[in-house]
């Protein structure tokens, strides 16, 4: 019944009409006049969807005969996407009001890649699967360019549109191949053909979904994008960038690897295992000779997919979890570390240079104290939050037969702390300089807090994610 069809897909129905409704309303006012207030409703509908898809829990359901579903995993992934998108946005009002950057179009293209993002998590067929990424892609490319007067900006929303293309070009090539050997792009008939014995068409189309997927995650070796896309895009873009995306991508991974191709495990294991190791060693030593703050973010995203991978890796109901505590401990790391860099300015101009914070506890103490905790906690050191979030993919990958694996991430792990205890030295040990700028929006301040505290206060239990997760795992790995 297509009513009852309409019902499942509710949520994502009504965001588009939202952003269509947007539009239009756009056109018949000042546009860059409303901005502000466009921002704010969009905040305040993303946190109440973000609340409606989790009080709707229960039994999975499927839309359009299947290709669309509702289940556990689904609804926990989209919680992640709406709030993180919620919080980036409401951190980016005051920097892109003060640099002329609060477009209408903004709020309303998050919107629109949120959307894509929720088809993404839903996705029970390859049609499906790339439509939501397209939506996601398309709309993510404009937001990377949105600095019209910075050669930066434009730069890195062309190498984001060329190099998306090239990963939705082989993620095509993989999704037609796969539809050619199994006969269908549903993934339970995908599962069916790749059970048996699975052709090696199959598993040629296999690696090319990988591959696609591996660059959405700016998994290394197809990360190249993300450093130049991150220093080049304004900021609140990047920490867009390095949040919600980051969650769709690793849940549309996830989906497909285990809905479509579960009957093969040994098979793709192995190819994410791999990707899995070199993510979190050119993360680590990449980020240790970068001087920008944006780049060396990039570089610890790339490590941090590694981590998150490696809970994919396992193949397992624990690793599942894992990888979804981790990508949502990454996201609350992630949003007050961009809090913090948001407010990093010299005479009304923003900095990234990490040699800027030299010395910025005599002037700070409390905002360096926050940024202490947040990169302890990026670089696993215990007892913060960051450290339980490593322990439970290397158990994962440990319990599934992979100790070699956890053996890697341990060495990666070790090497990547030193560039995040280099920006403690800076603040703590660094020599005395005319620093940045005191004061830092009320917004940002909570933001930066509030993540601080949550590295602490967590570790006593998880504020009950492992249960949800486990829930969510459960649905996915039959």
């Amino acid at each position: 019944m297509i009513g009852e069809d309409l019902s499942i897909v509710l949520p994502e129905l009504l965001l588009a009409v939202f952003a269509m409704g947007a539009l239009l309303v756009g056109v018949y006012t000042g546009k860059d006049k409303t901005a502000p207030v466009m921002l704010w409703v969009t905040v305040a509908v993303f946190v109440a969807f973000a609340f409606w898809i989790g009080a709707t829990g229960g039994e999975t359901r499927e839309a359009f005969s299947g290709t669309f579903v509702d289940d556990a995993f689904a609804r926990f992934a989209k919680v992640t996407i709406l709030l993180s998108a919620a919080a980036v946005l409401l951190m980016s009002e005051g920097y892109m009001a003060r640099r002329d950057l609060l477009r209408f179009e903004y709020p309303v293209l998050v919107v629109l890649a949120v959307v894509g993002m929720m088809v993404m998590v839903s996705a029970n067929d390859l049609m499906t699967l790339y439509m939501g990424l397209e939506l996601q892609s398309l709309s993510l490319y404009v937001v990377a360019s949105l600095r019209r007067d910075s050669v930066k900006s434009t730069e890195a929303g062309l190498k984001y549109f060329v190099l998306g293309a090239l990963s939705s070009g082989l993620l095509l090539y993989g999704a037609s191949l796969t539809y050619g050997f199994a006969g269908t792009t549903a993934f339970e008939g995908i599962i069916e053909a790749a059970s048996d014995d699975p052709s090696l068409g199959l598993l040629f189309g296999l690696v090319f979904l990988i591959t696609g997927f591996a660059f959405k995650v700016s998994a290394a070796p197809f990360h190249m994008w993300t450093p130049d896309v991150y220093e080049g895009s304004p900021t609140p873009v990047t920490a867009f960038f390095a949040t919600a995306p980051k969650v769709a991508a690793m849940a549309l991974f996830a989906r497909v690897v285990h809905d479509a191709f579960g009957g093969i495990v040994g098979d793709w294991q192995q190819i994410v295992a791999f990707l899995s190791v070199v993510s979190m060693f050119l993360g680590a030593i990449a980020a240790i000779g970068q001087t920008n703050i944006k780049r060396l973010m990039a570089y610890s995203s790339i490590a941090h997919m590694g981590f998150a991978l490696m809970g994919l890796a396992a193949g397992t109901v624990l690793g599942v979890q894992a990888m979804l505590v981790y990508m949502v401990i990454y996201v609350a790391m992630n949003i007050g570390t961009f809090a913090f860099i948001l407010s990093m300015e010299k005479d009304g101009m923003p900095v990234t240079d990490i040699a800027s914070l030299q010395s910025y506890s005599t002037k700070e103490p409390l905002k360096a104290l926050a940024m202490l905790i947040l990169m302890f906690s990026l670089a696993g050191v215990p007892p913060m939050l960051g450290f339980f979030g490593k322990l439970y993919v290397l158990r994962a990958a440990y319990d599934a037969g992979l100790g070699w694996l956890a053996v890697a991430g341990v060495i990666a792990s070790v090497i990547g702390a030193f560039y995040y205890l280099r920006i403690v030295y800076y603040m703590y040990f660094g020599e005395e300089r005319d620093g940045l700028d005191k004061g830092m929006s009320p917004v940002l301040w909570g933001f930066l807090v509030a993540s601080a505290g949550a590295m602490i206060v967590g570790i006593v239990n998880l504020f009950g994610l492992e249960p949800i997760a486990l829930a969510a795992a459960q649905t996915l790995v039959n």
